[in-house]
């Protein structure tokens, strides 16, 4: 596998099937690097460094080592049930989350909701929104008035890489951004 496959392998293991390699995650999602190194090795030639070199260049920074690496970590985005110490937050007045035009109709009826995942990410800028929504099809990109959700009583928070998560962002809170 090459760098690319292996962060989208690591992406699976450590936010959705821990499984897949014979792994367990603890209640906070952590699970023991050397234990990791072993089963993704036992799959294809991995080791500490490749896993080093993927958490520290990856754009999004999606893991996070314990303090003396012996436990590692996806910092959202999961699946299955953890708690990755989310702290609440109050978000910044304006939020954005990008999404593929074919769920629009779905979108302005029922809101943003986490489908698979725990919480609904959203974005700080229009752009990066837009470049998550174009992963998944034609983009649409959607303005979502935190301030007033926060004000009306729903709760945020922000992962430790800046990504700002909600349970649901109900239809009244979205407009459409143009870009």
């Amino acid at each position: 596998m090459d760098k690319q496959q292996l962060g989208k392998f690591l992406s699976l293991i450590l936010r959705h099937k821990p499984q897949t390699v014979g792994i367990t995650l603890d209640a906070n999602g952590w699970a023991d690097t050397a234990q990791l190194i072993r089963a993704i090795n036992a799959v294809c030639p991995f080791d500490m460094e490749m896993l080093e070199d993927i958490v520290m260049t990856d754009n999004k920074q999606r893991y996070s080592f314990s303090e003396d690496k012996t436990q590692i970590r996806a910092n959202q985005g999961h699946s299955i049930p953890v708690d990755v110490g989310l702290m609440e937050k109050q978000p910044p007045d304006v939020l954005f989350h990008g999404s593929a035009a074919r769920n629009a109709e779905a979108i302005e009826s029922e809101g943003l909701l986490p489908q698979s995942r725990l919480y609904v990410h959203l974005s700080t800028d229009a752009q990066s929104a837009y470049a998550v929504g174009k992963r998944h099809g034609a983009p649409i990109v959607y303005r979502i008035d935190a301030k007033q959700m926060y004000e009306d009583g729903s709760v945020f928070y922000c992962s430790v890489n800046g990504v700002w998560q909600t349970k649901h962002v109900p239809p009244r809170y979205l407009s459409m951004e143009i870009l």
